[in-house]
């Protein structure tokens, strides 16, 4: 029987893909946005210019597609992780480590260059907004599973304050925030989440049918 070694047309391409995307983000955290050109990726990649512009046309198709091949990435990690969480009250709180997990470190501080850039630079802000909606989404998507019977919209409002609190908090640690704080303001929003969670449990509207 015999073994097949040469990789197909399509897996060649796929790689190629990967590694340019990989070696992009890797360029952000490393380097930031202005220091990030395209043949810096491809020497990283080992890709030459040709095969790097017959997967991405221009820097900022490229730099979106990067981000987004993270968010995935870091979205089934945090959906994996998620399918173990225990029930009740733990599962509040783990939930929000497990959202600090996902929005800090390398996506946090990829995105921070990438929407620092974005903000004199409309081609690419126009480009990373479908990408930060699709990761909010896929976010809430996580916290309706963690929820239970809590309402949309009272899921939801948790969900984009959770969000914009640890992006706040990863551009603090990116600035010298201490670990400390960061623990304290964490445990404080927990507790903060369990209370509505707890009113909105015992409230009248929760137990109709």
């Amino acid at each position: 029987m015999s073994v097949r070694t040469h990789r197909t047309q399509q897996e060649r391409s796929e790689q190629t893909r990967e590694a340019l995307l990989d070696a992009t983000i890797d360029c952000l955290v490393e380097l930031g946005y202005a220091r990030t050109t395209v043949q810096e990726i491809c020497a990283r990649a080992g890709v030459s210019r040709g095969a790097q512009q017959h997967h991405f046309t221009t820097k900022t198709e490229l730099m979106t597609a990067a981000l987004e091949h993270l968010f995935a990435r870091l979205i089934r990690e945090v959906r994996g992780l998620a399918a173990a969480l225990p029930p009740g009250r733990a599962r509040v709180t783990r939930g929000i480590d497990l959202l600090w997990q996902a929005y800090s470190g390398t996506l946090s501080t990829a995105a921070v260059e990438l929407w620092v850039a974005a903000r004199t630079d409309a081609e690419l802000r126009e480009a990373l907004q479908p990408v930060d909606r699709a990761l909010g989404h896929a976010t809430l998507e996580l916290y309706r599973e963690a929820a239970g019977e809590l309402p949309e919209a009272e899921v939801e409002t948790l969900m984009l304050l959770s969000v914009n609190l640890v992006r706040g908090l990863a551009l603090d640690a990116m600035i010298g925030g201490g670990a400390e704080r960061r623990e304290r303001l964490l445990d404080e929003w927990k507790a903060t989440v369990l209370d509505r969670y707890a009113a909105s449990s015992s409230s009248p509207s929760s137990s109709e049918t």
